[in-house]
């Protein structure tokens, strides 16, 4: 294979992502050549609804993953917090690289922290394990939807709408952001999304060719953290529905999970964490779901 097409969405981040993606197979295939694919999805086209009332996070992938199956592209780079635990038939997860910046930042242009906003302030966020660990710390805050790029999502929050937004360290940081960022939301007071701040490369399922071309850029570690990540996530059934957070850190051989089922609604939230070997690391994640079962996540979950 000599022309390597990828397909993406056409945000700025997106596009950073993929961008990236390109750079890194060109210096491990010298002579490859890159094309990107930019596509509009429904998660980009429809704004004035939350993602969990138009179809959730999937709709990032469906127009990718048709590009993929018409033969228009040969493989495509998402956000990984934004892959289904379970990806169509056909498709499989050729990299995953080495993660970024898993945190959550919170930004705003008067205030240095959750802890220093005036009662009653309103907060910009959609995502609905931010809404809960928000309410949790500050049931007093006003919690208003936010969509739209990260472009978007600051210029809103320039512009007055809100007196603070919560968005993703990682996106921030490859935008060239960082300075936006005024406290950094980290565990373990605070979870992050399962796999956030992980860029991943799905291919067609079988694609031996193009699945070589992407092993040199997965990340054993990575592979490992967002993994018992995702499968705790996935063994509570969790989507952008529920608030669900995970966050798994590698020392050695070794694995820890933490995570967390919350209610947008009141901040009633629960939490457990476990350790396990890094090669058993779904294993470990089943485990750490099932001591949120066993503290009552399934009613919050049910509840979503």
């Amino acid at each position: 294979m000599t022309t390597l097409r990828i397909a993406t969405r056409k945000s700025p981040l997106a596009l950073w992502q993929t961008e990236h993606v390109a750079d890194r197979l060109r210096a491990a295939h010298p002579g490859l050549a890159v094309e990107l694919v930019p596509l509009s999805t429904r998660g980009d086209e429809v704004l004035d609804r939350s993602l969990a009332a138009i179809g959730g996070k999937g709709l990032f992938l469906k127009e990718l993953e048709l590009a993929m199956q018409r033969g228009e592209a040969d493989c495509a780079v998402h956000s990984l917090k934004d892959v289904p635990m379970e990806l169509e038939p056909g498709f499989a997860l050729a990299a995953i690289l080495a993660r970024a910046d898993h945190a959550d930042a919170f930004v705003s242009n008067r205030f240095d922290g959750i802890g220093a906003l005036p009662p009653g302030a309103c907060v910009g966020t959609s995502s609905l394990r931010r809404q809960a660990q928000l309410r949790a710390l500050r049931p007093d805050l006003q919690l208003r939807d936010l969509r739209g790029n990260v472009n978007t999502r600051l210029a809103k929050l320039d512009a007055g709408e809100y007196d603070a937004i919560v968005l993703a360290c990682a996106g921030l940081q490859r935008l060239g952001f960082d300075a936006r960022i005024r406290a950094r939301l980290d565990a373990p007071g605070w979870l992050p999304a399962p796999a956030q701040g992980a860029i991943a490369i799905e291919c067609r399922a079988g694609d031996d060719a193009v699945a070589a071309l992407c092993a040199p850029l997965d990340d054993a570690a990575t592979r490992a953290c967002v993994g018992a990540e995702r499968a705790m996530n996935q063994a509570l059934h969790g989507s952008c529905h529920v608030p669900v957070a995970a966050y798994a850190r590698r020392d050695g051989d070794r694995l820890w999970l933490q995570g967390l089922v919350g209610s947008a609604a009141d901040g009633r939230a629960v939490r457990a964490d476990g350790e396990g070997r890094v090669d058993a690391h779904e294993r470990l994640g089943r485990e750490v779901a099932e001591a949120l079962l066993a503290q009552g996540a399934r009613a919050l979950i049910d509840a979503g």
